[in-house]
């Protein structure tokens, strides 16, 4: 039988040392952003319930899941999603707090693409979650975090875009075509293949929403696209979803990210799960969005607590790997190694707690004799040896 113990599973990779402190800085400036802005940190369990994830609107289709079971033969998963196990401890947990709740979170999601190789399985997410709002103030506040963000990467530049996914829904709601038609042309859309979506709307027939979808995907710009779509498809719904749209634009490009910010009307991702604005982040040398979200009013009601939300997940390990081009996360080498000749290992470790508390990084060395002290730290170019005996001594290298 074949062994698996020197390599990871597809889909997984280990961290090394720049890759790690990359990793950690990108999640430290998010976190300071939130808690800046009055959001408390939360973290949920890697494994839940398969319930948690099974709700009548079918977020996540079960064969994307990890899925196992515990002692008492129920099943798990390990967890897909950040939002939905929120949205769980909103329900319970948070059930008597004040509305608005403002919860912001880092941890990993785990989702199985075997059809997207390259992609990884586990991904690390730094988010936000606001719930219990339908202002239009809890939209400028998130979209206004998600700049903030994208601002504050290592990047050339970057670019916002917003969606609604109600433009989308009316379309549908006229064309009334069954369910799995229906994420067939969400899926065709989302990822722009135009000669297939053609296909498909030829064989359901000539209507104004059959020719609306077809040029969806290209509702893509600036201001312009608002009044394209008014010349596209009309409808009380479709109307709707386009002036709460442009309010939001409007409101946000006053922020002084104007020329960053496009509207994009083919953005359609899960459908079942948005209900109003979407919204894709992307930066400069990174080919997929970096950050995703939107709201979602209709998620909590299905745990039972039936209160608006609102919020964006961040890719942090994509943009550790952009901004890995950019900046050198090399760990220093430490400032002092301390070695305690014989009979004086522990006041060695003394002194060096001494150091620390200075501020200076220190290492132990436990190596037996000092020649060796010296080879090792001239490999790791650290520069100064202190030996603890009766006293300390100092070598510079």
């Amino acid at each position: 039988m074949k062994r698996y113990d020197l390599i990871t599973p597809e889909g997984t990779r280990d961290l090394l040392f720049e890759e790690c402190a990359a990793v950690r800085a990108v999640e430290t400036r998010l976190q300071n952003i939130f808690k800046s802005r009055g959001y408390s940190e939360v973290v949920t369990p890697g494994l839940e319930f398969y319930d948690v994830f099974n709700m009548k609107s079918r977020y996540f289709p079960q064969e994307t899941m990890y899925k196992l079971v515990d002692n008492k033969a129920r099943l798990m998963v390990v967890r897909p999603d950040s939002t939905m196990p929120i949205a769980r401890m909103a329900a319970t947990r948070l059930r008597d707090q004040a509305l608005p709740i403002r919860l912001c979170y880092s941890q990993s999601v785990y989702r199985n693409k075997p059809s997207m190789r390259g992609r990884s399985d586990e991904i690390r997410q730094t988010g936000i979650e606001l719930i219990g709002s339908t202002s239009k103030r809890a939209e400028i506040e998130v979209l206004a975090n998600a700049l903030e963000v994208l601002s504050s990467f290592e990047t050339e530049g970057f670019r916002l875009e917003l969606g609604h996914i109600g433009f989308f829904k009316a379309l549908l709601e006229n064309l009334g075509c069954d369910s799995d038609t229906a994420e067939n042309i969400r899926s065709l859309i989302e990822v722009k293949n135009y000669p297939a979506l053609n296909d498909l709307l030829e064989s359901i027939g000539d209507t104004p929403e059959t020719r609306a979808l077809r040029k969806l995907p290209r509702l893509f710009g600036g201001e312009e696209v608002f009044e394209e779509a008014e010349k596209l498809y009309s409808d009380p719904k479709a109307d709707e979803a386009v002036e709460e749209l442009k309010s939001i634009y409007e409101s946000i490009s006053s922020l002084g990210y104007k020329g960053m910010i496009t509207i994009d009307l083919g953005l359609v991702n899960r459908m079942d799960y948005y209900t109003g604005i979407v919204v894709k982040g992307y930066i400069e040398g990174c080919g997929d969005a970096v950050l995703s979200g939107g709201r979602y009013d209709k998620l909590l009601s299905e745990f039972g607590y039936d209160v608006p939300a609102t919020g964006f997940a961040v890719n942090v390990d994509a943009v550790a790997r952009t901004e890995l081009k950019k900046i050198d996360f090399t760990p220093a080498p430490a400032d002092v190694i301390v070695f305690g000749e014989d009979g004086y290992e522990t006041d060695a470790v003394f002194y060096e707690k001494k150091l620390i508390a200075d501020g200076i990084t220190v290492e132990n060395a436990v190596f037996d004799t000092i020649e060796e002290v010296k080879a090792y730290a001239s490999e790791k170019g650290i520069k100064r040896i202190d030996v603890v005996s009766e006293t300390v001594s100092t070598i510079n290298l």
